[in-house]
């Protein structure tokens, strides 16, 4: 598998992003490996919340949430994925696949999850982290869950979505940052765009998020429909808490907290909430009311 590394200077003086680099080695699924990297924050002997991005960002995404949960004495984990940040690029679309990323990420969480994790997954970080919660339900304590799913391929998707299929697909430029901040309210300020833009020098470096829109499972015939299917099974017999926060402004995920509140035990009779004022990026929208409901189901959870 050949593989693009971006280079370190690309991530210089980054605004709010004062975190040293952490780096763990993976299985390829080629007979190679693909090196992962992680930022943390809070207290190492803290509660932990795994904190996993989606499309097309990395983990500077979550850079307000890591210092709310830290001062409140919450650690985070939060791991660039395989194409994305300070991760390798594999450089042929081909190589990246749905079930590639879950065995990436599983065996990145293997070296270095601690035994009991909260976590919170927005975009493909649900469609990845759900995978990996239903492959390991007794290492997570509890879940928040905004603006994503986990489609098995039976669903109708939203002609949003598939608009954005068709764009990832077909535009000339894929301009990373400001595909982000159209997926905000809030104006994003330059350097901020400037850095989503920071991974991917060139365009050799965009194949995993180019091709991740057209990974989601949209038929019955996807290669990951059963799989999905399958961890649908293990998640709906997930007992502790489970928490929808979506926004109410996302085309994409719209109405998506339904399948979770309705499917899932441990999601029953807890305080599911809409976040005002937010498009799909609610890291970057309202990111105080995200560590609200983290800060709270933490405390609720482990007091």
């Amino acid at each position: 598998m050949e593989t693009l590394r971006t280079p370190e200077e690309q991530f210089e003086n980054l605004p709010d992003w004062p975190y040293e680099p952490h780096y763990s080695e993976v299985p390829d699924g080629d007979g190679g490996t693909l090196r992962i990297h992680h930022a943390e924050s809070g207290p190492s002997d803290g509660p932990t919340v795994l904190l996993l991005h989606g499309e097309p960002t990395w983990g500077f995404l979550y850079r307000k949430i890591m210092s709310g949960l830290a001062d409140a004495g919450i650690r985070s984990l939060v791991p660039d994925q395989v194409g994305f940040g300070k991760s390798d690029k594999p450089s042929n679309q081909t190589d990246y696949t749905y079930e590639r990323h879950v065995m990436w990420m599983q065996k990145w969480l293997e070296q270095n999850s601690p035994e009991n994790m909260f976590f919170f997954g927005q975009d493909w970080g649900g469609l990845i982290g759900l995978r990996l919660v239903a492959a390991n339900p007794t290492s997570f304590s509890g879940l928040v869950l905004s603006n994503t799913g986990l489609p098995d391929g039976s669903g109708t998707p939203t002609e949003a979505f598939l608009a954005w299929q068709k764009f990832s697909q077909t535009a000339e430029n894929f301009p990373i940052g400001n595909i982000i901040n159209g997926g905000c309210l809030t104006d994003l300020e330059p350097e901020i765009i400037d850095a989503y833009n920071a991974p991917f020098p060139d365009d050799s470096f965009k194949e995993g998020a180019r091709i991740w829109p057209s990974l989601v499972p949209t038929s019955l015939n996807d290669p990951s429909a059963p799989a999905n299917k399958e961890a649908w099974q293990e998640l709906e017999n997930f007992e502790n808490p489970v928490i929808c926060a979506f926004s109410d402004q996302d085309p994409v995920t719209r109405g998506g907290e339904k399948a979770f509140t309705s499917r899932i035990s441990g999601a029953s009779g807890q305080p599911h909430t809409t976040v005002a004022n937010a498009g799909h990026f609610v890291q970057e929208d309202q990111p105080d009311q995200i560590v609200r409901v983290l800060i709270d189901l933490v405390a609720r959870t482990t007091s």
